[in-house]
């Protein structure tokens, strides 16, 4: 039987990318792993992220050090590069890295599948096979984007919005939960702008309603709405849902009146405040996690304590930060310099965090005493690792559950009783 390994760097979005080609690939009887240790096969697909420079140094790195095993003791012989990286340098790559035996863009994997001599399955594309624990899956409604965020490089990449038919979606989630998903990951660039390009109007609100009918789902979690025209009457699904996760990811970015405008992003101070207050009225136990920048061309100390500032009034219950990269081909990259030092950047990004830290311990140690529906993802030495309706898996909080001589089943919901807290993990002990 052929063999083949894919590695996968990225995000979620990239997941779901190589989960598609997997299935592909197993489809026609090859063995597949995404992200083994060691990797092994005599082929393997290394799927790139080019978001940011980090994430173009990870997935160079990447690569070279996977050519360097071709022909080697451990049998490999061919190396393939697909995605975000290849989609956006791929004549560069090509160049530069030649002993690559094909790059392919974010759009390729039937042409890669078919290089392969193998077939592919039109039908098997809402049949996905998904990689995590299976309990959970992301789902993805949409590719590209039509927004034009000053930094954003995901509209060169991935190209403008294209919505998947709601009838699509609930074909593949319905196979998903028909093979053990309890929790649906909803996922796109601009979640709140889902269906505009099919419907003319967004179509989230219709397209979680129909999900929630599905037998056998428990939760859906929805990432990346966007702050600009978010959906008024997804406030009231989830207020009155029992399977939508009190649980929302808008990833504000800045507060600053000033940046928001350099960084082109449609919304206001007072419009995100007033987001925000709207939610957290309607939606009283709602977890609210945003994603925020700084060391963008154009921030200064006065737009950065303005930042902080609204971390600290917030109180947001999950925040992440990444700091300004300059990418060529954004309207940050045409108009602005990238002044602000890296080192500079860092420091800002390392304020925000620690102000996020103080809050996120403040937060946990309320739910002391208090019991919490967990879903069971995994055992890790000596704890069971699972979550609650209020975090996302990777990139949120965990509740840790010792090990007794009575197994938890992974995949599986229970009752916690929180016992003690940290700044970002609690634990807990099963309730009955």
């Amino acid at each position: 039987m052929q063999a083949i390994d894919i590695i996968n760097l990225g995000c979620s979005k990239n997941l779901v990318d190589a989960e598609v080609l997997q299935t592909q690939l197993r489809s026609n009887g090859v063995l597949v792993r995404i992200n083994p240790d060691p990797v092994t096969a005599p082929i393997v697909i290394i799927n790139t992220c080019g978001f940011i420079g980090d994430a173009k140094e990870e997935s160079i790195e990447t690569i070279l050090d996977t050519i360097q095993h071709k022909g080697g003791v451990n049998g490999l012989e061919k190396v393939y590069v697909m995605g975000c990286l290849s989609q956006r340098y791929k004549i560069d790559l090509q160049k530069e890295i030649p002993e690559v035996d094909g790059y392919y863009g974010v759009d390729q994997v039937s042409e890669l599948v078919r290089d392969l001599g193998l077939r592919y399955y039109q039908d098997k594309l809402e049949k996905r096979e998904h990689s995590t624990a299976g309990h959970y899956a992301y789902l993805k409604i949409a590719e590209g984007c039509n927004r034009n965020c000053a930094f954003c490089s995901i509209p060169i990449i991935r190209g403008r919005q294209v919505s998947r038919s709601v009838e699509s979606l609930l074909k593949e989630a319905s196979f998903l939960t028909e093979n053990g998903t309890k929790e649906l990951i909803l996922i796109a660039q601009d979640l709140s702008s889902y269906g505009i390009d099919l419907y003319k109007k967004s179509a989230l609100v219709q397209l979680v309603q129909k999900l929630e009918k599905i037998q056998g789902l428990e939760w859906i979690r929805l990432h990346y709405t966007y702050p600009n025209r978010f959906p008024d009457k997804l406030i009231e699904l989830i207020s009155g849902s029992d399977k939508i996760c009190n649980y929302l990811d808008i990833p504000f970015q800045h507060i600053s009146d000033n940046m928001l405008k350099i960084m082109r992003r449609g919304h206001t101070r007072e419009e995100s405040i007033g987001l925000i207050r709207k939610l957290r009225e309607r939606i009283p136990d709602l977890a609210l996690r945003t994603t925020l920048l700084v060391g963008h061309p154009g921030e200064k100390e006065a737009d950065f304590q303005e930042l902080m500032d609204f971390v600290k009034e917030t109180r947001f219950d999950r925040l992440g930060v990444f700091t300004y990269s300059h990418e060529e081909g954004t309207h940050a990259y045409a108009n602005y310099k990238d002044d602000i030092p890296q080192k500079m950047k860092t420091e800002r990004a390392s304020r925000i965090m620690e102000i996020q830290q103080k809050i996120s311990a403040e937060i946990n140690a309320e739910k002391l005493g208090s019991t919490i529906r967990v879903l069971i993802d995994r055992l890790e030495n000596d704890y069971y690792v699972g979550r609650s309706q209020y975090d996302s898996p990777e990139v949120d909080n965990e509740i840790l559950i010792p090990a007794g001589p009575k197994p938890l089943e992974v995949g599986t919901f229970f009752d916690v009783k929180i016992t003690s807290s940290e700044e970002f993990d609690l634990y807990g002990e099963v309730v009955g």
